[in-house]
């Protein structure tokens, strides 16, 4: 469902390509693989100056780190002044990771700034290693690269969705030990030598829920408990009567910590843990099984090949694209081009009478095949069944954008499909032409009348059934050669 509901409400990026040459250099540098490349160098080696500065280091080498960090900062701020250029101040914070590099080369400048020029050292020394945080974050730049790490930041986001249930059980709990263990050992007096001080202590609030963290991460939690029982010397402050000084305590702190411990080793951390966890293994059990994550990537190709996001692309195009786009969804760079054309034939793509295909047409083309959400039986009323189920689902969806993914039928009408069956029996023809021709058992009178190749061409609204001697030929001549490829 998350699916179909993606590919009816998706939208085509706009690709913003100048149309100044000289901006439009500096436009097809940023966007190479070389550059990418360089630029991911430099985060490595930036990372590596990082990790190598230690405790106690000489004048020397700090000095050398120093330059290293100013010739850093400027590849960086090259790399955003190259942007700038290619992309202009309104396109470039379009994309966030742009806005992240412009903050860090920001931080970065005004770091070496206030070191080089700053004059007190004391009144210097906070704002110093603030900005210093920035060379650190440049590190966050590569979660962008490569598609492990984008998986794994994909999933912690995913997660964050569940994570609220998640988080206000926890709360719940921890505010009712708080309470409880407010109203049971907050008089117990705060003595540094014993686990119940100034720093932990349930006495208020805060300082209970403090607690109660430390005790949850397992820290000396025991111990705390154990100067909870019966006999502790109770606070002078509170109201406990004359000669039991030493009666603050209870037998309680046993129940009260080894459940409060159970609950948060073996219950709220696990919760957490399996809640990423199926998240990561939703989107690494199987590659084979369509997901909401594939999507992104058909819009992202989509956009080389409609940069101006008018949503329609050319059909010729159409295998082109699928071939750029992985599994599930598409059909990968190893399909070879007939065999994405025959795939196509089975698809059932609307075609425009102008030969342009839409957007949320071949989205949801794609997403029903690989889901095979009514792809067998009569095209015809599978179309017009799926078309009551989702006027049930998504009761708010314009009728002109169901007649686009979904067109009702009609007696001429045209797909993709279609078109590229003509295609494959052309194809058909020309080799079965070809063998025979090789073969020496072709006369004149037995070659293909050029008239019915012409019809073939012109067939996109005649040519739809084809006799069951041609579809048994043209299926096995297909699946001969898609062996040998």
């Amino acid at each position: 469902r998350q699916c179909v509901e993606y590919a009816l409400k998706a939208q085509p990026l706009k690709l913003y390509i100048p149309k100044n040459p000289v901006q439009y250099k500096f436009w097809s540098i940023i966007n190479s693989t070389g550059f990418e490349y360089v630029m991911f160098v430099l985060i490595l080696l930036n990372t590596v100056t990082l990790a190598v500065q230690h405790y106690e280091q000489s004048k020397t080498f700090s000095d050398v780190m120093d330059i290293l960090n100013m010739v850093f900062t400027g590849l960086f701020t090259a790399e955003m002044l190259l942007k700038l250029l290619a992309l202009r101040l309104r396109h470039y914070f379009v994309d966030a990771w742009n806005s992240f590099d412009a903050l860090i080369v920001v931080g970065s400048v005004v770091d070496i700034v206030v070191t080089e020029f700053s004059s007190g050292e004391d009144s210097s020394r906070v704002s110093i290693t603030f900005f210093r945080l920035f060379r650190v974050m440049r590190l966050v730049k590569l979660l962008n690269k490569g598609e492990g790490i984008r998986t794994l930041l994909w999933t912690f986001i995913k997660s964050l969705q569940a994570l609220p249930y998640v988080a206000l059980l926890i709360a719940m709990i921890f505010f009712i030990y708080a309470v409880i263990g407010m109203q049971t050992f907050g008089k117990i007096a705060m003595q540094d030598n014993t686990q119940i001080n100034r720093n932990n202590n349930f006495q208020t609030f805060p300082q209970a829920v403090l607690l109660l963290f430390r005790c949850a991460t397992g820290e000396a939690w025991q111990e705390i408990m154990l100067a909870s029982l019966p006999g502790k010397r109770c606070d002078p402050e509170s109201d406990y009567e004359p000669g039991e000084e030493f009666s603050c305590g209870s037998n309680f702190a046993i129940v009260y910590f080894i459940s409060f411990f159970m609950l948060c080793a073996f219950l709220i951390i696990n919760l957490f843990v399996a809640v990423i966890m199926d998240n990561f293994d939703y989107l690494t059990r199987d590659w084979s099984i369509l997901g909401p994550h594939h999507l992104d990537e058909f819009k992202r190709i989509w956009s080389e090949y409609d940069p101006e996001a008018k949503g329609r692309i050319k059909h010729l195009d159409v295998v082109a694209l699928l071939r750029r786009i992985q599994p599930p969804l598409g059909f990968g760079k190893l399909c070879p081009h007939r065999v994405a054309c025959k795939r196509l034939v089975a698809m059932n793509m609307p075609l425009n009478a102008d030969g342009m295909v839409t957007f949320n047409a071949t989205l949801f083309a794609l997403v029903r095949t690989a889901l095979k959400i009514k792809t067998e039986g009569n095209p015809e009323q599978e179309n017009e069944e799926l078309r009551v189920i989702i006027k049930k689902i998504w009761k708010r969806m314009k009728p002109k954008l169901l007649d686009e993914v979904i067109p009702p039928h009609e007696e001429e009408e045209v797909t993709v499909g279609k078109f590229y069956a003509t295609f494959l029996i052309q194809d058909y023809f020309r080799k079965f032409r070809k063998r025979k021709e090789k073969g020496a058992l072709a006369v004149e009178s037995e070659s293909p009348n050029p008239s019915a190749v012409q019809l073939c061409k012109a067939g996109l609204k005649t040519l739809q059934d084809l006799g069951p001697e041609m579809r048994l030929a043209l299926n096995k001549d297909l699946e001969e050669e898609e062996e040998e490829e």
